[in-house]
């Protein structure tokens, strides 16, 4: 997984994650990346600094229960730029929108393995079991495990839980 810094036609700056720059390249060329923002599809790549990875138990994410990520983007807004309570609310409105269309698909076009989710996509990976999309449980260290192996696996923002 990588990250990259965008920013839409009108300032905009916000992250968003691809499995590769492959994927960036795909997902913008063909429209599928909005700023979270004002909604716009005219994205290019922001100027990015660094990341610096530090190896310690200290500079792990912490756990947050699990419904606190997002796959799609985590928008912030540049220094240079003021961003009214409306903006906000917007951009929150979109990055509901977002994930909610998100999980509808998934939900949709995947088979639900529930607890199962390790394993199933493990067999799937080797070639033990029919390719197809499947969504289930599984925890942070079954997560890291699967990303370690070399699995690509992506969360699936608050399913069935952003609603309420």
């Amino acid at each position: 997984m990588i990250v990259f810094d965008l920013r839409c036609e009108d300032n905009h700056v916000f992250e968003a994650w691809f499995q590769n720059s492959d994927a960036y390249e795909s997902q913008v060329s063909e429209g599928h990346i909005h700023c979270p923002f004002c909604g716009s599809s005219s994205i290019v790549k922001s100027l990015m600094s660094p990341n610096i990875v530090v190896k310690s138990a200290s500079a792990r994410p912490r756990e947050t229960g699990g419904d606190d990520y997002m796959v799609a983007a985590s928008a912030h807004v540049p220094e240079t730029m003021e961003a009214s309570a409306e903006d906000v609310k917007r951009a929150l409105k979109h990055m509901h929108d977002t994930m909610k269309k998100f999980r509808s698909h998934v939900k949709k076009e995947c088979e639900y393995v529930g607890e199962n989710f390790a394993s199933e996509v493990r067999a799937i990976h080797v070639g033990e079991a029919e390719s197809r999309g499947i969504y289930g449980e599984v925890s942070l260290e079954e997560t890291e495990d699967l990303l370690n192996d070399g699995i690509d696996i992506l969360p699936v923002p608050g399913l069935g839980k952003l609603d309420s």
